[in-house]
């Protein structure tokens, strides 16, 4: 099987009861107010008409999920050998329900992506090459102009199709304008996994910060969001494991960095 499939939704119907049996908890994601959100949710009925879906407690909690009729969403799962990737639309709401949880009623999907799980695994980025990113607040309906004028540059440490790990220095030069980040904060990134590639960009949430082992750097541990939810999206996920199957390969001597590198002049080497 390759890292990335496409079930076709007939073929899924028993994964996707097996799921609704095994009460496996799905992450929804979805965009609120010109951000992107996540909520965990249980998948409680499959129909002809739509699947069923309901939020999960957060300790004494429902945490509130703010979507409309019409809206697209993505959902995901990891069951048996991956991750499972469903895009889909909100096709009703209804109230009430189980604790008075209210359910959402979701349009059954065309089809699945399935993601190996070894993609999930976070590979380091191989000591051959240094890939440098952008890292930056993402507020609203803020763009890639706004960008360029509150953002950090660091290094990626690691990558999977989960996340990522991206290692900020402390030192600035005097009058920079580097962004405060703090844990739960959603951030735009930017980084060329490869010299000779087009860089990847997408929105992610701040996990954790912690410092280096040197304390010249703080690390911010990132997760991936709303990938799952357009085609632009899913497109970049798909790039994702890709770079996350050739970086373990070059980690295990599988592939030659030489020869990855061999299209680029020296100098390239550096990304920007």
């Amino acid at each position: 099987m390759n890292n990335v499939t496409m079930l076709e939704f007939n073929e899924a119907g028993e994964l996707l009861q097996s799921v609704i049996d095994n009460r496996i908890p799905a992450i929804m994601s979805y965009m609120s107010k010109n951000k992107w959100h996540v909520a965990k949710v249980s998948i409680v009925d499959l129909a002809e008409t739509g699947m069923c879906i309901e939020p999960v407690n957060s300790g004494m909690h429902i945490q509130p999920i703010n979507i409309q009729e019409g809206q697209p969403v993505g959902l995901s799962f990891k069951y048996s050998y991956g991750k499972f990737v469903i895009d889909t639309t909100v096709q009703d709401l209804v109230p009430g329900g189980q604790a008075g949880k209210g359910r959402i009623v979701l349009s059954n999907p065309d089809q699945i992506i399935a993601i190996q799980r070894r993609s999930y695994f976070r590979v380091s980025v191989p000591k051959a090459i240094r890939v440098k990113s952008v890292v930056w607040p993402r507020r609203g309906t803020q763009n890639t102009e706004q960008m360029e004028h509150q953002y950090s540059e660091g290094t990626l440490v690691d990558l999977s199709c989960g996340g990522a790990q991206i290692a900020v220095p402390l030192s600035q030069e005097e009058g920079s304008n580097r962004p405060e980040f703090r844990q739960g904060q959603f951030i735009g990134v930017r980084f060329t996994p490869l010299p000779y590639e087009k860089p990847l960009m997408f929105d992610a949430q701040i996990r954790n910060i912690l410092p280096t082992a040197d304390n010249n750097a703080i690390c911010l541990g990132l997760q991936l969001v709303g990938l799952e939810a357009s085609d632009e999206g899913r497109a970049t996920l798909k790039r994702v494991a890709e770079i996350v199957d050739k970086y373990h390969q070059m980690n295990e001597g599988q592939l030659d960095p030489e020869t990855v590198l061999a299209p680029i002049n020296e100098s390239e080497i550096e990304i920007d």
